[in-house]
């Protein structure tokens, strides 16, 4: 994007403060879900906690000129993270009418909006896809390790029941 389009989503925005510890939004929220944030100031952290009785696994950690949320204002599906503040942090919000807005009145500044967008969200997809290879991987050398401990164990069982019979 040219300094003029980035000026254009920019006016577009609606600046949002947040102070550290607040909570931006919590995953799986339905309702309110329809934006995306621009981080200008500050530190956000991003955690899930689906399939983690009483814990959550950080997602990511973010800063200045990366966005959030934007799966939401895209899809308008519930969201996938909560999202905290680290640090007093400055964003700019961009609604999903703000967004179809900028579509409407600069479809070319739109179309490169939407396009680092899906340039964000496919990076993502790649990493989650690399992470669920290495699970996959791990899974499949731990299922090794416990056959082979399950045919020692089921051999030595034979041998002790051979021996009192």
């Amino acid at each position: 994007m040219t300094r003029a389009e980035a000026e254009v989503v920019v006016d577009a925005m609606k600046p949002l403060h947040l102070l550290a510890d607040t909570l931006l939004f919590e995953e799986g929220d339905a309702a309110d879900n329809d934006y995306m944030v621009l981080v200008l100031e500050g530190q956000l952290r991003a955690v899930s906690s689906a399939s983690i009785p009483d814990g959550e696994v950080v997602i990511s950690v973010v800063g200045p000129g990366n966005l959030l949320g934007e799966m939401g204002v895209i899809d308008g599906g519930p969201r996938s993270a909560s999202c905290t503040a680290l640090t007093d942090v400055k964003l700019g919000l961009l609604s999903r009418e703000a967004l179809m807005g900028l579509i409407e009145q600069h479809p070319t500044v739109g179309a490169r909006l939407m396009l680092g967008v899906s340039r964000i969200i496919t990076g993502r997809l790649r990493e989650g896809n690399r992470r669920l290879r290495t699970l996959s991987q791990v899974s499949r050398a731990l299922q090794l390790e416990l056959d082979a401990v399950h045919s020692v164990n089921r051999r030595l069982l034979e041998e002790q029941v051979g021996r009192v019979g």
